[in-house]
């Protein structure tokens, strides 16, 4: 099935329930709605340009731009996320990358659009989402609208056919671009609500960008006629205030929003009774972390693994899976397993796949896995070795199936002859009361090579000593992993999607090295 027929599909199930409305009620757009401005954009697409074009998206989470979403795939072409929370030069990068034709903005952004222009050759047409009139750059979205004579004609419905080219991430460098296909988004749909079925009419709030996991999870639940609440921003207050609000009853978060969450001094204030489902993606949740939200929040949370080159749903953890472990189980450290369809191994160099409990990269294959990247077959190849899509995740797998991720392998930090895998330090420093989130890196050491360090972010007023937190994980995981060094520092550096730039930190320590190992 195509994207559109997706949508469609929450259509005619509903096509008088809101698809899309802000968090204090306005730019509230039914189903109907959203479909006849969707076949409009569509139409002034088809007078723009061909079937293989890529069109993106810049703006902040706006009812408006998502319905500029669908008109995208109702036109056939390719939705091109870009996150208005990324440096100018980062976007610029990716639309050359992908050799962006149109781009639809939002009207707070047209400083940085201007920008994008200059530096961006292939860009033909700027297209604001929201003036209705005339402005300085581009067009209003009615001249867009307007010059289209004719309707677009229906889409190709091909398996392969790509729908979405969708960054890799970037926080190591620039983003590649993976190319979703039919069969990708299909498989991650049919995943989504075989994982997350729900008894009643759900209502999606969009809190992380929706250039990312919310606004992909957006698309997922549309199927079933669902209504999204956009919030501009994933600030902690606005998200607990809005799930009391409009009854929420699914979304996507990152664990970092979530920490803080769990951190905001109101927490304890809202009524959570709506929620069926808060799904954690983008990075392994500390198990602490987790036991907490399921006191707060109520059964409720569960945790998806994926990445760009095969979205969200490769394993899943439902909260049943944790609910129903054996007592002293570590599932509670568990991304789940793999989902219908999918297949998920663990292997070695070599290419061998590894037996349970060993440890190794996380591969898998399946429909959900992604396409290729886009005009980029060395990369493309390396990342297919022995047939399997390889993550660049470490992990292992128990007994049962459940995949446990320990670190990116890029991130294993080699002390003394010793692998120590962050990730595992990671979430013993966060059972530890005062501690909001948490980074542990490889600093250069001459007796070691490198030298375990932490460099923590704690909750508002609240303390923690060094001496505490390496007698912590002293006391979890023995003296190998306690860290050597312990810094307390005000906050975290962060991706825009939320995620902790390890790079960053570790490139204060490395400065001057020739190498970044020890």
């Amino acid at each position: 099935m195509r994207l559109i027929d997706f949508f469609r599909r929450g259509l005619l199930s509903a096509p008088d329930r809101i698809a899309f409305v802000d968090a204090d009620g306005n730019g509230a757009c039914t189903y109907a709605q959203v479909d006849t401005l969707a076949e409009k954009i569509a139409a002034g697409l088809h007078a723009v340009s061909d079937g293989d074009a890529n069109v993106a998206i810049y703006s902040p989470n706006d009812p408006r731009a998502f319905c500029a979403m669908i008109g995208i795939f109702r036109a056939g072409r390719r939705w091109v996320p870009i996150n208005m929370r990324n440096p100018v030069a980062i976007n610029a990068a990716f639309l050359r990358t992908t050799k962006c034709t149109v781009l639809f903005f939002h009207p707070s952004l047209e400083g940085q659009v201007r920008e994008l222009r200059d530096t961006v050759p292939t860009l033909q047409h700027l297209v604001c989402i929201e003036q209705s009139q005339e402005d300085s750059i581009g067009m209003s979205f009615d001249r867009f609208i307007a010059q289209a004579k004719v309707p677009a004609p229906e889409p190709l419905d091909e398996s392969g056919r790509i729908e979405t080219v969708f960054p890799t991430g970037g926080t190591t460098g620039l983003s590649k671009a993976a190319m979703w296909t039919q069969r990708t988004w299909e498989s991650a749909i049919k995943a989504f609500w075989a994982c997350l079925p729900t008894d009643r009419p759900a209502v999606h709030l969009v809190a992380a960008p929706m250039t990312h996991g919310a606004g992909v999870v957006a698309l997922m639940m549309m199927a079933e006629g669902a209504t999204n609440v956009v919030l501009p921003s994933a600030d902690a207050l606005s998200i607990l205030d809005a799930i009391q609000r409009h009854k929420v009853t699914h979304f996507y978060i990152p664990p970092t929003v979530l920490y803080n969450l769990l951190a905001h001094p109101r927490v304890h204030e809202f009524d959570y009774s709506s929620l069926r489902s808060i799904v954690l993606a983008a990075a392994p949740v500390a198990p602490a972390k987790l036991k907490e939200a399921m006191e707060v929040f109520g059964p409720v949370v569960c945790q998806s693994f994926g990445q760009a080159e095969a979205p969200m749903f490769l394993t899943f953890l439902a909260t049943r899976d944790i609910t129903d472990a054996p007592e002293g189980s570590d599932r509670w450290a568990s991304c789940g397993r793999a989902t219908l369809g999918q297949r998920v191994e663990i292997m070695g160099d070599d290419g061998v796949i590894l037996a349970p409990g060993e440890r190794g990269e996380i591969v898998a294959r399946g429909d959900l896995v992604f396409g290729g990247y886009y005009e980029n077959p060395a990369a493309s190849e390396e990342v297919s070795m022995f047939g399997w899509h390889h993550t660049g995740d470490v992990g292992y797998k128990d007994n049962h199936g459940f995949v446990y991720i320990v670190d990116r392998k890029k991130d294993m930090i080699v002390t003394g002859g010793f692998n120590v895998f962050s990730a595992e330090v990671e979430h013993v420093i966060a059972e530890h009361p005062s501690v909001e989130d948490c980074a542990v890196i490889g600093v250069p050491d001459e007796k070691w090579g490198e030298a375990v360090k932490a460099v923590i972010q704690l909750k508002p007023s609240t303390h923690a000593t060094e001496q505490e937190i390496v007698q912590l994980v002293k006391s979890v995981l023995g003296s190998v992993h306690a860290p050597k060094t312990v810094d307390i520092v005000t906050s975290l550096p962060r991706s825009p999607n939320g995620k902790v730039l390890k790079r960053e930190i570790r490139d204060k320590f490395w400065a001057g090295a020739n190498r970044r190992v020890g």
